[in-house]
């Protein structure tokens, strides 16, 4: 564990505001640095919970903090020797600052680059996953890390071998380019950096599980490779090392479990009790099966106001699909804006029913669609400081048959979005048409919240994979064609009658702004968060770039979308918004056809012809005019600190939530407190 103290002093130096001003005004933005605004969430309606419901989330939360050192070694195995010497040299600079102009523009960028490490959780890009470019020189660091040398007195190897180490990840741009490589035609293991896979090829990898499949359940699959690192020694031998409380991460592990068991004694109900009691025998075995019966238990587990996930998640930091990162997200129900969600997987198996897509990959009964709009109480792994605004759990195809899903919206941070993005001048220039920016006005939030529940509660829910098929088969195209599913169905039905009957949208023609956005943001404005030069990698955008594109050249025998040159300034311009719908329809059947045969080969054609490429000249003009706007691309949160006030006994008397800490000091905190894992995790 690092030996670090919580510095007050770096809360001075960013100038940052906090979270509740002295008007008692939430402030949602805070500090901004390269391409990243940090913004802040507001815990609504935590006050009111019964103190038995704020001790529950307290332990989960702790439960959630202490998982926080995985997802960086999974990220990049050099990643937490890195984060100790940049964070050792960070206290020791903030102490005492030299006078020396060029020295204080050294550490300025030494700054800016140790907080997009702490928010990239390692040192590539959250989101275009290319090694970040130190605008420091690698003189000036290892100046400053002699000078601090006394705080790595209990590093083994010593400083030297450390800092060599250290040296060669940040400043040598031939090795670790990129967190995740979805390049097609090369070996995407051999290509990553991501810690999933040691001294296996691609190849290797794909035949060591498909043997595992082969010896399987067909019809009930485990989530083969999920929580563990693949690994080939030296004999040659290919085996697995499991993340387990007495595996590799073992250390954190055990912390997550004993936070686990103490939110037990305050859980809402016996079955909530179940749920905790199968994920800490899945901690300490390592067992899928027991990982699938955990998962049925929480899917079906709908009742308490409190919930959360917490384990290994999502596949999309592995190039093959395979294996999990870690991340976890506390949360309460939101009632209100539940009823909203609760109607929607009411009438589920209508919407399945009316689908566009063949009779043959339709489930014939949509079984246990629970959803609800939560808010976030506390935000950890990989979904921070970067979070998703929806999630569809389980991931288990036969599970989500069998049992069904629970999907979630997360209510205060779409809000937090909303109201930190207001004014910032992208509808102006980007939108040239006064009945569009009309339209986006009135309806852009609330197509917003509708496409997400449509999009969490409905799309990843539908369809069915045919009986046989893996639900790997498409490898690395599987999370871009599973997110594009998701949209499609969204989109489909955003223009739906139903939705109106259901009253949940205003008016029929309320759905225009949730299109002009989808195609807007897929053809142009999310180029903003690439560099020159660059193709789509990251699995959303690839997804939305597929859509919008596809139909965008589908639809010009009907001239349905154009881009028109105004003054130099390319925009969108939408023709006709019914026909856009049944463009949008026929790609929903052609991906659910891909996703429910496992063709390979049609998901690769699709992605790579539609959301890969860049057209150079477009992408310049949107990043210059966006740089006009002066409006950071990326968004990321600083969590609520919660503090529990106990008796002399020790007993919780209360649990208090604050919103003033400033973003280095939570990053100090974090490694202070819940650092376990060593710096090399072998």
């Amino acid at each position: 564990m690092l030996d670090l103290k919580v510095m007050v002093l770096t809360a001075m130096m960013t100038g940052s505001v906090v979270g509740a001003s002295a008007d008692n005004k939430f402030d949602y933005a805070d500090e901004r640095f390269a391409d990243l605004q940090m913004l802040r969430y507001k815990v609504e309606g935590f006050e009111q919970l019964s103190l038995k419901q704020k001790t529950f989330i307290y332990y989960l939360q702790e439960a959630a903090l202490w998982g926080r050192d995985i997802l960086w070694d999974q990220n990049c195995k050099y990643n937490l020797r890195i984060r100790r010497v940049l964070e050792e040299v960070y206290k020791a600079e903030t102490r005492v600052r030299t006078g020396n102009e060029s020295d204080n523009e050294e550490f300025k960028a030494f700054e800016t680059y140790l907080k997009r490490v702490w928010f990239s959780n390692g040192i590539h890009h959250h989101y275009g996953c290319d090694k970040f470019v130190p605008g420091f020189s690698s003189g000036w660091f290892m100046r400053r890390v002699h000078a601090c040398a006394d705080s790595f007195k209990d590093v083994q190897g010593g400083l030297d071998s450390l800092l060599q180490e250290v040296c060669d990840a940040i400043f040598n741009p031939n090795i670790l380019q990129k967190r995740i490589n979805l390049t097609e035609g090369v070996d995407l293991i051999k290509t990553s950096a991501s810690n999933y896979y040691e001294g296996v090829t691609q190849a290797e990898a794909e035949e060591f599980y498909e043997k595992q499949k082969a010896e399987g359940d067909a019809l009930r699959p485990v989530m083969y490779g999920m929580n563990s690192r693949l690994v080939k020694d030296a004999s040659g031998r290919i085996y697995e090392k499991k993340w387990t409380v007495n595996g590799l991460y073992g250390s954190a592990i055990k912390h997550i479990v004993d936070n686990l068991l103490l939110a037990r004694e305050y859980a809402e109900d016996d079955k909530q009790k179940e749920v905790i009691d199968l994920l800490v025998k899945y901690y300490r075995t390592g067992d899928l099966k027991t990982f699938d019966d955990y998962s049925i238990a929480w899917a079906e587990n709908t009742e308490p106001l409190v919930d959360f996930v917490n384990g290994f998640i999502e596949c999309y930091g592995d190039p093959l699909g395979l294996k999990c990162s870690w991340e976890s997200l506390v949360n309460f129900k939101d009632l209100v804006a539940t009823k909203r969600t609760e109607t929607l997987s009411a009438n589920a198996q209508w919407f399945e029913d009316h689908s566009p897509v063949d009779k043959s990959f339709k489930k014939e009964k949509v079984k246990g669609v629970s959803a609800k709009v939560i808010n976030a109480a506390l935000l950890a792994g990989d979904l921070y400081p970067s979070t998703a605004i929806g999630i569809n759990l389980p991931n288990s195809n036969w599970i989500r048959r069998e049992y069904g899903s629970k999907s979630v919206t997360i209510g205060n941070i779409t809000n937090a979005y909303n109201q930190a993005a207001k004014g910032n001048g992208m509808r102006d220039e980007f939108v040239l048409l006064d009945s569009d920016k009309e339209i986006l006005e009135k309806y852009a939030d609330v197509c917003d919240e509708l496409h997400t529940d449509l999009h969490e509660c409905l799309g990843h829910g539908s369809g069915k994979l045919l009986d046989g098929i893996d639900p790997d088969s498409l490898k690395a195209y599987g999370s871009t064609i599973e997110e594009a599913r998701a949209d499609l169905f969204a989109l489909y039905y955003l223009p739906d009658a139903k939705l109106v009957e259901l009253g949940l949208t205003p008016n029929a023609d309320a759905y225009k702004a949730g299109y002009y956005a989808q195609m807007q943001n897929g053809l142009m404005t999310q180029l903003v968060r690439i560099q020159p030069g660059k193709n789509l990698e990251e699995a959303h955008m690839r997804n939305r770039a597929l859509i919008a594109h596809w139909a965008f050249e589908h639809g010009k025998a009907d001239n349905v979308c154009e881009l028109v040159k105004v003054n130099r300034k390319t925009y969108l311009r939408i023709n006709d918004y019914e026909k856009l719908r049944v463009l949008f329809g026929e790609l929903l059947a052609e991906i659910q056809r891909i996703k429910s045969t496992g063709d390979y080969k049609g998901a690769q054609a699709l992605v790579e012809e539609y959301g890969v490429k860049v057209d150079p000249e477009l992408h310049k003009e949107v990043l210059e005019r966006y740089a006009k706007l002066n409006i950071a691309p990326y968004k990321g949160f600083i969590n609520p600190k919660y503090t529990a006030v106990k008796d002399k006994n020790g007993k919780i008397t209360d649990v208090k939530v604050s919103y003033n800490e400033v973003y280095a000091e939570q990053m100090m905190r974090y490694s202070t407190l819940y650092s376990a894992l060593p710096l090399v995790n072998e």
